[in-house]
């Protein structure tokens, strides 16, 4: 028996969901099953191919619906969930209740606590450090923007793994390591805690490149990385340097896409008026009403700072 989990990758939320479904399959209905698992990643032009579906049982976790036939199961929260309205109709006509949806929740990871345990009667008690740190981490739940951006507890420190290591291998064993150990005891294994102090001291680095470059101005802090070699960033940085701020815009590119990044302060000193996924929508991309992104191809940096200074100019009025 062999499930193929995709999740969104170098996300904490993802590898969390990852982690949580998996053990509930296990738990619940597949005790010698193999799981193998798929990162996800956002492209310009995002498809789900056929191969992607090859298991005996096919998930998507914390990331967009496919109307794939194989697909067994499907959990997301984001508001942008859906690449195309037939894929939303899709979903719609759905009468198996193994696929679902709901953006209230700040974490995907809680989303499939809550239905696994109210529809299935699933219980995993020793789990709930995992789904508490996922709405902590997805909800931006820190008491302040230095304690998000020190990143000294163990969450923290998988949280800059997780997003900033290379390729999937290292994500996909924090995520099996999940199934089932305390997060402390993942973050003090000998080689999280070598590739987190790489990243950390990376990290400190970008922290004074952001701080060397962003322009604030009526509300938003703006930057662009672009021809640097930083393909993401502590999203609370911002926050830290400029605390009356109420979002941030950014241009950065990676190996395989240049991105525009939009966020809300989770401090904001007043309130915010602006629904994010819906702005990025726009330029086809997507996320949470506080946070968002577009991807671009990676050759298209015209474009990503064009789309960049209209949404920069949008939230300054």
């Amino acid at each position: 028996m062999r499930a193929r989990i995709l999740y969104h990758d170098h996300c904490f939320d993802g590898a969390a969901s990852a982690a949580f479904f998996s053990r509930f399959l296990e738990d619940k209905y597949y005790p010698y099953c193999e799981f193998l698992f798929t990162g996800m990643a956002h492209t310009p032009d995002q498809i789900f191919d056929d191969s992607l579906f090859d298991g005996d049982v096919n998930a998507i976790v914390d990331f967009k619906y496919s109307s794939n036939p194989n697909l067994n199961w499907w959990f997301d929260h984001h508001q942008s969930a859906f690449l195309t309205p037939e894929d939303a109709e899709h979903y719609r006509r759905d009468t198996t209740g193994r696929k679902l949806y709901d953006p209230s929740f700040r974490s995907c990871t809680s989303f499939i606590r809550k239905v696994t345990q109210e529809r299935f009667g699933y219980e995993a008690p020793d789990l709930a450090e995992l789904v508490e740190w996922a709405d902590i981490v997805d909800g931006a739940l820190y008491k302040t923007a230095g304690e998000a951006v020190d990143m000294q507890a163990p969450a923290q420190k998988l949280t800059l793994v997780i997003e900033g290591t290379k390729g999937s291998d290292q994500v996909q064993d924090i995520i099996r390591s999940m199934r089932r150990m305390k997060l402390s005891d993942i973050a003090a294994k000998p080689e999280i805690k070598e590739t987190f102090q790489a990243l950390y001291e990376r990290h400190l680095v970008t922290l004074g490149v952001i701080g060397e470059r962003a322009a604030y101005d009526r509300g938003v802090v703006f930057f662009d990385l672009i021809g640097l070699d930083l393909d993401g960033y502590n999203k609370f940085i911002p926050y830290q340097l400029y605390p009356e701020s109420l979002y941030t815009v950014s241009v950065s590119r990676s190996t395989f896409r240049t991105k525009v990044s939009v966020g809300s302060n989770p401090w904001a000193p007043r309130p915010l008026k602006h629904n994010l996924a819906t702005i990025c929508e726009r330029y086809g991309g997507g996320g949470h009403a506080k946070v968002g992104a577009i991807s671009f191809a990676i050759d298209d940096v015209e474009g990503a700072r064009a789309a960049a200074a209209e949404i920069t100019a949008e939230l300054k009025s």
